[in-house]
């Protein structure tokens, strides 16, 4: 039995985090491709192929040799990707995403006889595709339906196909939904199953958008560490009366300055500085970002970033009502990778701030910047 990742994406909707492919952010010290790859390895399938893009940033990230590289040489969708591997497909095989870093426990339950597509029930059906089903047969896949949705259950990224599912994608027009076609078409001329995951929403993690790294980390973690665990890396130097409640992860050469409190479900990478006086709640760095004394709570910071002293990330709003679009109710800042900030900045709940940005002292982010903006505010936004 082959898996064959899907791991070409542009990761669009995962801006600012999108500058690398998505399947590449890391948690405990691991890309999410390298879960996904564990768990099928547990699960007893080690014939795995990646579809990568044209840079190749999977196959340098993984250096594992055991696994076969193809390349997409353009972004066009997943059908698209999964083509090039068709003259290399000889039997049944698995198809998912690369952040699909649960798909190990999946298949363990799948009976892997016929061609099955897994679903879940959902609340938000206009985010996924939407299963329409009949005998516990699925007869369409409705794309992020905006009116009425066939059924409660979405499509959860693990197929498993037949090789002469590739003649039916030849039939179908080409465009962003083409697999979803494809397999649609399938399905009025060969049964496929639905195998109905049993969990519920929250243990089963999807990455759509930046804020759903924290659901991805909080099910690693649960996965991964104790309620209470704190695990720390090689050569890190944690100074006087600073406090670390689990559960957390503190990476490599990591510093933790003195009378800073990091408070659960924190994740540091590697070479991570938190400067004394900070204090940090439900927060992802990523490698080499330095910050100094202020607040930071339910916020992700790209690689590279620089805060200075006196920052706040502000994770609630006043009313404590929705931050939309993201339905959460606890949101602080989404940064990029190298982004600087000076000190006494004040960020805005829910704020999206893009890579390269500068951030002059005492300025209030009440929106969203793209990459490369520079910001210095008085009593308004001025931005160059």
């Amino acid at each position: 039995m082959k898996a064959v990742i899907l791991a070409a994406g542009e990761s669009s909707r995962l801006w600012p985090l999108n500058r690398k492919h998505k399947a590449l952010l890391k948690v405990m010290g691991k890309s999410l491709i390298w879960y996904t790859i564990a768990g099928l390895r547990r699960a007893r399938i080690k014939d795995i192929i990646i579809v990568q893009g044209p840079q190749r940033d999977i196959e340098r990230e993984l250096k594992d040799r055991k696994i076969k590289y193809i390349v997409q040489s353009k972004p066009e969708g997943m059908g698209n990707a999964l083509w090039q591997v068709k003259r290399i497909i000889k039997g049944p095989f698995f198809v998912l995403n690369a952040e699909r870093i649960d798909a190990g426990e999946i298949i363990k339950k799948i009976p892997q006889k016929e061609p099955i597509l897994v679903g879940q029930k959902t609340k938000n059906p206009q985010l996924f595709g939407i299963m329409k089903l009949g005998r516990n047969r699925v007869l369409e896949i409705v794309e992020k339906p905006k009116k009425k949705a066939p059924s409660n259950i979405k499509v959860v990224g693990v197929y498993l196909l037949e090789p002469n599912f590739f003649k039916y994608y030849q039939k179908v027009k080409k465009g962003r939904y083409d697999f979803e076609d494809a397999l649609s078409l399938y399905m009025k001329e060969k049964e496929v199953k639905a195998h109905i995951l049993k969990k519920s929403e929250e243990e089963t993690p999807f990455l759509k958008y930046p804020w759903h790294l924290f659901s991805v980390t909080k099910y690693l973690f649960d996965k991964n560490l104790g309620s209470k665990e704190v695990r720390i890396g090689k050569n890190v130097k944690i100074f006087e009366n600073a406090v670390i409640k689990g559960p957390c992860y503190i990476g490599d050469n990591c510093i933790i300055g003195n009378n800073s409190i990091i408070r659960e479900y924190t994740n540091l990478e590697d070479n991570v500085l938190i400067g004394a006086n900070a204090e940090i709640v439900r927060c992802i760095f990523q490698e080499g970002t330095h910050i100094h004394s202020g607040f930071f709570g339910d916020s992700i910071f790209g690689e590279g970033c620089r805060v200075g002293a006196g920052t706040v990330t502000a994770n609630r709003r006043l009313d404590r009502g929705e931050i939309k679009p993201t339905g959460l109710t606890s949101l602080g800042v989404i940064i990029g990778q190298n982004t600087k900030i000076g000190i006494n900045v004040s960020l805005m709940p829910g704020v999206l701030i893009g890579s390269n940005c500068l951030i002059g002292p005492a300025s209030v982010v009440f929106e969203n910047l793209q990459d490369n903006t520079t910001l210095y505010t008085k009593f308004k936004n001025e931005t160059r």
